[in-house]
């Protein structure tokens, strides 16, 4: 008999074409026996010479598809059967759970688009194209393995041609599990005032139908070249789609949405006209070209109203699926703001019933695609930075790839923050992060997020009874509540700041690496039940983290209303201040709840206690003259940001680190001097920015030798400001310490889960909680 091994490959096997590939490299070599999917990946048994299997192996990792992604190859000696070919076999029923991973959803690949322009080929013009390098995966799965019956295609069956190409090893749509054509897959449908064109039979007064005969994309261009707002299904939800080149509709959909500032996204056609209206290194290009397809950050080329209101950047994505592509085919603009279907602060819409009812009012149309979208997911957003490639939202694309391994054989489930929220379910010791779910504050966002959190247990067959279930240590968090209300083996609480270092060393695989963590953010609970948010920590992620410095304490009068209004928040911070002058006089215009808040202040009302960076960065924002409410989150610091960087370089205003705190105030009583003295404005933002770094980097040197360590790590949403962290980098570059940050998941709190989940594995695990632990 033959030589014979089994092997056992890990990672993103599942749905990118691997089985194909498996069956069309043991026919090259004469290996003969089977490939299947399982629950924890995909199983192969080779037989054949020894020379024969050494290059099967051999290759096996080297070219792999495209899409895949294998994290090992597990290879042991296998009993031959004496089998005569090499088969597919069907996917096997999960051992106890699995552990495959999902891949995320691909864009269309060159073959496809390519056969979607050809009038020739019989998928011309078919929004739904796809094969196994290309198209919906994560957004359409049901269950695993990864297999057509557990996927939102399982109510078309296959016509014979597509069913003869699904079996036909040559063919590259072999097992492509969505795949369809327009004789039995799904449509989409257009409805927009009086008459509904469907994608099959053109309406009494529509336009000629095109070459392919898809009238209703054809009515969807056409209403978008008309001004209109169309409401378009894509792969993890509806987007509302208008023309970004007209003013009148982005500012009508910007009224009908009520978003008062936050910027839309935009879509364009494609790298040409991106770079038209933005200015985008290689690197950024790299980004927008990827498999992810993510929205890209850049700063603007064009000045386009009402897309990003005060805001220098924009972001752009590129067209991912068949039906954008198709849209632009057939004349719609080539600039479209696509952001995602929902009103203000309420998740995307991608069931077509709550579509219908929740946009009514904001929709002039609809365009409907019949495929079901099994679970939500926003576009991601990036951005080129300083230190690398940055994820500020982790969604499409990313989601819900492994992002880290922890050693452990125990389920985790980690719900994180109420903001920005993600989940982490760790399943033998690979931690998939979620999609981005977003503010737990409203309702519809933590109706959705509960539905994650049990999608994914559910996808990979955890017991609850079996799961370590961590949360925030904040009390009132909806996350808390949420957790100790889940039948767990165990409930754990861990600190905000500490889970936001733990994120970037859990991502670097360096558990027991002792490091000084740079937590820096809005709003954290802290031990002592206060407000942190500037926090420098020591230890690693195995040993715990302790709290070794921290930025100066202010008071914040008025609790949340003061992350709401720069002044409120710069009422507290200036209190420390003596010899202030007139700030409700010009320049600097602070309007009467300045002093309201003053007086709230002295009184020692209401106010409490804070190490919040945030609200630092706001105070400066309102010193130059944002005094108006926040409309979303972040939005006075990067107003801050984008005013300092038209200053180039400045000296840095003082921020001195002594006995374990950094001290804001000489920075801030420099930039109320500087502006008193008609300095620059911008000059004055450089000058601030450059002082807090340097201070963060003096107590990175001081803390680093104190603790014997060389590696830092900063964290935390105020280190989404790339001037602040180029401006450490640069400070700390003639040391020796290494800098490390977040790669995979946000800085911001949408990575706070993934350092939860690593916290639960340490020695100095947090308390366990419980539902009679407040």
């Amino acid at each position: 008999m033959a030589p014979a091994r089994s092997v056992r490959v890990r990672g993103v096997v599942q749905g990118v074409g691997f089985r194909p590939f498996v069956y069309r490299l043991a026919a090259a070599h004469g290996i003969t026996g089977w490939v299947l999917n399982a629950g924890d990946g995909v199983h192969i048994h080779a037989e054949g010479s020894e020379e024969a299997l050494g290059a099967f192996l051999r290759e096996l990792e080297a070219h792999a598809p495209p899409a895949a992604s294998i994290d090992a190859v597990e290879i042991s000696p296998a009993d031959a059967g004496g089998f005569a070919d090499f088969r597919i076999r069907a996917s096997e029923g999960e051992r106890d759970h699995p552990t495959a991973r999902i891949s995320p959803d691909l864009p269309a690949c060159a073959s496809c688009l390519a056969e979607l322009s050809d009038p020739a080929n019989r998928r011309a013009g078919y929004p739904y194209i796809n094969c196994t390098d290309c198209g919906p995966r994560y957004s359409i799965v049901l269950g695993l393995p990864y297999d057509r019956a557990s996927t939102t295609m399982a109510g078309w069956p296959m016509c014979p041609r597509c069913a003869g190409e699904y079996h036909d090893p040559a063919d590259r749509r072999f097992h492509a599990q969505p795949l369809a054509c327009g004789d039995c897959g799904p449509r989409y449908t257009f409805r927009g005032g009086a008459r509904t064109a469907s994608s099959d039979a053109p309406s009494g007064d529509a336009p000629a139908a095109a070459a392919t005969g898809d009238v209703a994309i054809t009515e969807a261009a056409r209403a978008l070249c008309a001004g209109q707002i169309v409401a378009i299904k894509g792969l993890g939800g509806y987007h509302l789609v208008c023309d970004a080149w007209r003013a009148d509709a982005v500012r009508a959909l910007r009224e009908r949405k009520y978003r008062k500032d936050r910027p839309f996204a935009l879509m364009s056609k494609d790298v040409e006209t991106a770079h038209a209206i933005a200015h985008l290194t290689p690197e950024a290009e790299a980004l927008l070209t990827s498999p992810a397809r993510p929205i890209v950050l850049a700063p603007a080329r064009a000045e386009l109203p009402y897309v990003a209101p005060g805001n220098g950047d924009l972001g752009v994505m590129l067209p991912y699926t068949p039906l954008h592509h198709l849209l632009f085919a057939r004349g719609a603009p080539d600039l479209l703001v696509a952001t995602s279907a929902n009103r203000s602060s309420e998740p995307i819409a991608y069931r077509d019933d709550d579509a219908l009812e929740r946009l009514r009012g904001i929709a002039d149309a609809f365009l409907i695609g019949e495929r079901p979208i099994a679970r939500r997911v926003d576009d991601s957003v990036v951005r080129a930075g300083a230190l690398g490639p940055v994820v500020l939202r982790r969604a499409r694309g990313y989601a819900p790839r492994s992002v880290a391994r922890l050693p452990t054989r125990q389920p985790i489930l980690a719900l994180g923050a109420d903001l920005k929220n993600t989940i982490t379910l760790v399943v033998d010791g690979e931690a998939f992060v979620s999609q981005h779910i977003g503010d737990l504050e409203f309702h519809e966002a933590y109706l959705a997020f509960e539905e994650t959190v049990r999608d994914l247990v559910a996808m990979y067959g955890v017991r609850w009874s079996d799961l370590t279930v961590v949360h925030d240590l904040h009390p009132q968090y909806v996350t808390t509540s949420f957790a100790l209300s889940l039948p767990a083996r165990v409930t754990r609480a861990v600190q905000h700041h500490r889970a936001h270092v733990a994120s970037v060393l859990a991502e670097r695989g360096a558990l027991d690496a002792r490091a000084i963590g740079v937590a820096f953010d809005g709003t954290g609970y802290g031990d002592d039940g206060a407000i942190w948010g500037g926090e420098f920590f020591a230890g690693s992620v195995l040993e715990g983290f302790r709290r070794v410095a921290h930025l100066r304490a202010a008071v914040l009068p008025g609790g949340d209303a003061a992350a709401r209004w720069p002044v409120q928040a710069a009422a507290g911070f200036l209190s420390g201040l003596d010899h202030l002058p007139d700030l409700t006089a010009p320049p600097f215009g602070f309007p009467p709840r300045y002093a309201a808040a003053r007086r709230v202040v002295s009184a020692g009302l209401r106010t409490f206690p804070t190490t919040s960076a945030g609200r630092l960065f706001d105070v400066a924002a309102a010193i130059l003259g944002f005094t108006h409410e926040v409309t979303y989150e972040g939005q006075a610091a990067i107003w801050l940001e984008q005013l300092a960087r038209g200053a180039g370089s400045a000296e840095p205003y003082p921020a001195p680190f002594e006995a374990g705190e950094l001290d804001f105030r000489p920075a801030l009583r420099a930039a109320i001097e500087d502006r008193a003295r008609g300095r620059s404005d911008a000059e004055v933002a450089r000058a601030f920015h450059a002082g807090l770094a340097r201070g963060i980097a003096d107590a990175i040197i001081a803390l680093c030798a104190a603790e014997a360590t060389g590696t830092a790590v900063l964290s935390g949403g105020v280190f989404q400001n790339e001037l602040l962290l180029g401006d450490v980098a640069s400070y700390l570059r003639p040391t020796v310490i290494q800098l490390l940050t977040n790669r995979d998941v946000p800085p911001n709190d949408g990575g706070i889960s993934l350092g939860q989940a690593a916290l639960a594995l340490g020695a100095d695990d947090p308390v366990p909680t419980s539902p009679s632990d407040p």
